[in-house]
């Protein structure tokens, strides 16, 4: 494949913006039952239910939304479902997968989910 035959790829900034605001709306929700500066765990919990509920069922969290960006099946194109949605949220939340990257700026938890980041269209 050449590389005019590849899809454009979202920048770092652009991905780690909607990532930071999906963080501070998962705070921010979390305060609602917790006291996320107190309880660690909160936040994150929040995050993968976020993730498993909106790039599950629609491909785009709200912070995706906001940075036009999309995170969908790699080989459909298509929103990934609930399993797969939650899967990237967990191993998103363990930071690590994220930041190894290949080439096409896939993280381990997209590898691992099958997902795909490109521009919202």
């Amino acid at each position: 494949m050449t590389d005019a035959s590849l899809p454009a790829v979202p920048s770092l900034a652009r991905r780690f913006g909607a990532l930071l605001l999906d963080w501070m709306l998962c705070v921010l929700a979390a305060g609602l039952f917790a006291d996320p500066m107190r309880d660690g765990w909160a936040a994150p919990v929040v995050l993968v239910a976020v993730y498993t509920f909106f790039v599950g069922l629609f491909g785009q969290t709200p912070g995706m939304r906001l940075a036009k960006i999309t995170c969908l099946g790699v080989d459909t194109g298509q929103p990934v479902g609930l399993f797969r949605g939650a899967l990237r949220g967990v191993l998103l939340a363990l930071v690590v997968p994220a930041l190894i990257m290949d080439g096409e700026r896939r993280g381990l938890h997209d590898r691992a989910a099958g997902t795909l980041i490109r521009p919202a269209s």
